[in-house]
């Protein structure tokens, strides 16, 4: 009998303590931090890295090869965990990682560390995606909102630990730059190990199908797209035959992807999602969110580097006033959340904030304070603290049970393709600006210099001990470059606030009304007969067959709308949420009794 009643209802979440789910978040966010961490400490060993293997010609590969991975194997992960189960696919996720990163540490020349970095983005997708599927899944939207801040203060440590971190590594003579891959290891399998220990995770029953043909087709557009952004204007010319040869590929296999995901029996991004207003404005908000925050995280570090002199720890150093922004801005708007039940205005203030912020860092000159630099980020921190994980939250409320892993992992997606297309054409703006600023001012200031007038740069200290005139007709292109960067952020942080206006605000799953203090708790009675009455519900939405009826139509709204039929809705919330509710009720009110002859449980 308690077979069968299990049998029943295969989507009966358990539900977890806040201690409990504090120990899961624990793990989740260690092999977050770790992941992250990775991702960042290669910027300031890279010049060491390259001087040591060679391959100038591939510098920018060490880092564009992660991102890539990382950006087409997102909805691949949420997926495969649909399939497979969700803590599986998160040790997976792990242990792709730990051993990607052990190669990358053994790497003898730069083919090897590029491919293991490509490794190392795989499982960088699998982590940053299923760990917000997992939270999805152990706590309710209106509860969400109190842990997810610290899910997004994870990615703002990280980009002030990896510099940090990857500025002490290689100044140590006795570590070398090999332990920037090797210090990551030891977290990672702790992370393994607590994940192992505390997610408890029911064993539910899924369908075992892969959507082989919509994987290949989704990642060879992104692919194509990666290699054309991250390879035009560098390894050939933007008007060239490789340029329209690689969009027509990712133009092809979009085009495919969408005609397979139609057709497909379980697709990863199912069509019904872009049917949903609240995932296609949320995955646009995440695509603006993404280009404008990976655009600044990756660019604000050369400004502080070449124009302001300072070293990569410095420079870290100068980015806390972010991080404790994005930290305290995603706590507290979780806990607001929580409390009240309403999250639009933050994604709404947010991105609005996003857009300040840029402007501001816009305006940084030479010879700008301290001071102004960390206000300056700060605000960008405050509005990135607010949008990135309210996003998430949004698309997961919005979402019907069974597409929860096809949501996270879509919307994820969509903010690392953004993360991926804006560092592409931020770089191709600045590069294209620095050549001709220095061009230009080479030629006003009347120094003659072979080769036209151009400028070999180096790194930041080789920068800084050019001559004196070519050292500040250097910077000040550099900063003009990267004004121009962070102003071409701003129309494109405003976009993304124009997505969050038309979201509608739905009410968060979970929520309810606080009971009056001097309110009593149900009785037995009571709690078997509100058990009674949903199983009564429950039986009449299965006996309607094609007739209009009122209690269709109210059980209907419940589920998300999507492509499905007003009975297919209301049926699902019948399997979902009616009768799961109607057993644990009735379970709570009339708990299994000893049998006095045999001593053992009798139902």
């Amino acid at each position: 009998m308690v077979a069968q009643a299990q049998a029943a209802s295969p989507t009966k979440q358990r539900t977890y303590t806040h201690r409990e789910i504090l120990e899961v978040m624990s793990g989740l966010m260690l092999a977050m931090l770790t992941s992250m961490i990775s991702t960042s400490v290669v910027g300031t060993a890279l010049p060491t890295i390259v001087g040591e293997l060679g391959g100038q010609d591939q510098y920018s590969w060490v880092a564009s090869a992660t991102m890539l991975t990382m950006t087409v194997s997102t909805p691949l992960w949420g997926k495969l965990s649909d399939l497979f189960g969700r803590k599986l696919l998160f040790q997976t996720a792990l242990g792709l990682f730990v051993a990607a990163s052990l190669v990358a540490g053994l790497s003898q020349d730069m083919g090897q560390l590029i491919a293991a970095r490509a490794v190392q983005g795989l499982g960088v997708g699998g982590l940053s995606a299923l760990a917000q599927v997992i939270l999805g899944d152990i706590v309710s939207p209106r509860e969400r909102g109190r842990y997810s801040g610290y899910m997004g203060a994870v990615f703002g440590i990280s980009t002030v630990a990896g510099p940090l971190l990857g500025g002490f590594i290689v100044d140590a003579d006795w570590l070398g730059w090999r332990w920037c891959f090797y210090v990551v290891v030891p977290f990672a399998l702790v992370a393994f190990i607590v994940i192992q220990k505390v997610l408890k995770l029911p064993k539910i029953r899924r369908s075992t199908s892969i959507d082989i043909w919509g994987a290949t087709t989704i990642t060879a557009s992104a692919s194509s797209l990666m290699l054309l952004l991250t390879l035009g204007g560098n390894e050939f010319e933007w008007n060239s035959g490789w340029t329209y040869f690689l969009g027509a590929v990712a133009l092809l296999s979009l085009a495919l992807a969408v005609l397979s995901e139609r057709t497909a029996r379980n697709p990863i991004l199912p069509p019904r999602l872009f049917r949903n207003p609240t995932f296609v404005l949320t995955s646009l908000a995440s695509l603006f969110v993404g280009m404008a925050m990976f655009g600044a995280m990756i660019y604000l570090p050369q400004y502080l580097q070449i124009v302001k002199g300072l070293s990569p720890t410095a420079s870290g150093l100068m980015t806390l006033p972010m991080v404790v922004a994005l930290f305290l801005a995603g706590v507290i708007s979780g806990k607001i959340v929580t409390q009240t039940g309403k999250w639009k205005i933050f994604p709404v203030a947010g991105l609005l904030i996003v857009a300040i912020g840029l402007f501001l860092l816009s305006r940084l000159h030479v010879d700008s304070s301290e001071w102004l630099i960390g206000f300056d980020v700060a605000v960008l921190g405050i509005g990135l603290g607010l949008s990135m994980q309210m996003l998430i939250l949004a698309a997961q409320n919005g979402s019907e049970l069974r597409d929860m892993a096809s949501t996270t992992s879509g919307v994820s997606f969509f903010r690392s393709l953004g993360g991926a297309v804006g560092v592409a054409a931020f770089g191709a703006i600045l590069t294209s600006r620095l050549k001709d600023e220095i061009a230009e001012m080479v030629k006003a200031a009347g120094i003659n210099m072979a080769g036209g007038g151009e400028v070999k740069l180096g790194s930041p200290d080789a920068i800084q001990m050019l001559p004196e005139p070519i050292k500040n007709i250097v910077l000040e292109a550099f900063t003009r470059g990267l004004e121009t960067v962070f102003l071409v952020g701003v129309p494109i942080a405003l976009l993304g606030f124009l997505a969050t206006l038309f979201l509608k605000e739905l009410p968060l799953r979970g929520a309810s009304v606080p009971a009056a203090p001097e309110a009593k708790p149900l009785s037995k009675d009571d709690l078997v007969l509100a058990g009674l009455l949903l199983e009564l519900i429950a039986q009449r939405i299965e006996r309607v067959n094609g007739e209009r009826s009122a209690l269709l139509t109210a059980v209907a709204k419940m589920a998300p709308p999507d492509d499905r039929s007003e009975r297919e809705r209301a049926r699902s919330v019948v399997q979902n949420v009616l009768r799961p509710t109607s057993r644990a009720l009735i379970s709570q009110a009339t708990p299994p009794q000893k049998d006095l002859v045999t001593g053992g449980i009798s139902q």
